[in-house]
């Protein structure tokens, strides 16, 4: 049942064939088989079967709010949740739960969507330490990958992805500024949509930079994610894949980056091409100035943007400053990493705060340019790459630097699609595809790609399972 595809449940909602208290019930269930071992859900939502309830109502007299009413959502714990959870990860948010719901959980409500639950996540987003662990905070520890309990699920969207990969819900929401939504898609075999910064409100979201974050839909499958993001925008988007004799394709690998991703993002050109699409090699290299430059920016946009945010708070520190602090003070925060990101941040200059709009003006536009170069020079409608390497093994110690292809999409701005490629032995690898600046005109051209190239295993911890 938590296995079908969203147009199938709501489908059968519409027509009684399910009921949402069923469906609900089967993800409930799911959860308490599953994440005991996998530790995706940082809290569920007590109200998930009276939400569940008021759908069944809906649909039994006709009135069903949009494709989504009664389809169960986890959704990221750095998303504000009225009375649930709230925590970034931190236990400096883990006493008082936010009294909003953020916009964009708004809407899913709006929609009928049953939020089931919150999502753990690398603390803070994974802009606390240079030497994070991905996938663990200390409210929620550590998230594991369904395909193998010993490796990461990346982050910082790690709950999300893994929860969804585990079948814990049908949908789930993450946020991004770079590479938090697909590379734990990648790695545990889902598809997720990084919209443009914009295309989704951020407010009551705890941020990195309200500039370069973004919110997106994780799925089992494209279709899902893009079905979610169409209802939360009021867009619908197209479904229907390009025609394959038009298709041109531009294969980016990636320098330094894993042989095995590199080897899978070539088996799924070769499919591309079996398809009748034109695949042929980009090299891009991404320039030092404007990696510093989007660096820098970012680290003079966190502060303000995390401090407007703890403002709606109640109970919570209300400057990065009094969070460092409580941080030293506790043995559990910094018992993995520091947070050197932090301090960083923190003793930027009034200079460096005042020339950090022209830093990201200039990463940006230079991001915008190479884009547009690489798609003009190779004559390719889309750029794809593999997301990243496989998930590593979780071990003592600071994850290991790992390359993906995510850095340029964000920087420029642009829409990223990640979606299941293949695998390396038991591990997922996902391939990315981005380039152009429209969600709509991109999406074929993934769902293309996935249509083609997408591989799908039933993850080890779901293997002994009576699956319903």
């Amino acid at each position: 049942m938590t296995d079908r595809s969203v147009a199938e449940l709501a489908q059968l909602l519409r027509s009684r064939g399910l009921t949402s208290t069923e469906l609900v019930t089967a993800c409930l269930d799911r959860i308490s088989a599953v994440d005991p071992v996998v530790r995706a859900v940082l809290a569920v939502d007590d109200t998930a079967l009276a939400q569940a309830g008021a759908a069944d109502r809906r649909h039994a007299t006709g009135r069903s709010l949009s494709p989504l009413d009664g389809i169960p959502v986890l959704v990221k714990d750095n998303i504000d949740t009225a009375g649930l959870a709230g925590t970034a990860g931190s236990r400096l948010l883990a006493g008082t739960p936010p009294d909003r719901d953020a916009e964009v959980v708004a809407r899913l409500r709006a929609a009928g969507a049953v939020i089931l639950g919150k999502t753990n996540l690398t603390e803070w987003g994974n802009f606390r330490s240079t030497g994070s662990i991905e996938g663990w905070s200390a409210v929620g520890g550590q998230t594991r990958n369904p395909h193998d309990p010993e490796h990461s699920p990346w982050g910082s969207s790690a709950g999300s992805a893994a929860a969804v990969a585990a079948g814990m819900a049908p949908l789930a929401l993450g946020t991004e500024t770079d590479g938090s939504l697909v590379c734990p898609a990648g790695v545990c075999g889902v598809a997720a949509i990084k919209p443009a910064p914009g295309t989704l409100p951020v407010a009551g979201v705890v941020p990195i930079s309200t500039v370069q974050d973004s919110i997106g839909p994780l799925a089992a499958r494209l279709e899902d994610a893009a079905l979610c993001l169409a209802v939360l925008t009021g867009h619908p988007l197209p479904a229907a894949p390009a025609p394959p004799e038009s298709v041109r394709v531009g294969l980016w690998h990636v320098k330094g980056m894993a042989p095995d991703a590199q080897e899978t993002a070539e088996r799924a050109a070769e499919r591309l091409r079996d398809a009748g699409a034109v695949v042929v090699p980009v090299e891009l290299a991404l320039p030092r100035d404007m990696l510093v430059d989007g660096l820098d920016a970012l680290c003079a946009e966190f502060p303000p943007s995390l401090e407007r945010y703890l403002g709606g708070r109640r109970d919570a520190p209300a400057t990065l400053d009094e969070i460092i602090a409580a941080n030293r003070r506790d043995p559990v925060e910094l018992a993995l990493f520091g947070q050197d990101l932090f301090e960083r941040c923190a003793a930027l200059t009034d200079e460096d705060r005042a020339l950090a709009p022209d830093r990201r003006r200039r990463s940006r536009q230079q991001a915008r340019d190479l884009l547009a170069k690489a798609l003009a020079d190779h004559g390719v409608d889309v750029l794809m790459a593999a997301t990243s390497g496989p998930a590593w093994r979780i071990d003592d110690g600071p994850d290991p630097f790992t390359r993906t292809s995510s850095t340029l999409p964000a920087l420029a701005g642009r829409p990223n699609i990640s979606v299941p490629a293949g695998f390396s032995g038991e591990l997922p690898v996902g391939i990315s595809l981005f380039g152009p600046p429209d969600l709509a005109e991109l999406l074929p051209y993934a769902l293309l790609a996935e249509r083609c190239c997408g591989e799908r295993r039933t993850p080890a911890v779901l293997r002994d399972l009576p699956l319903r």
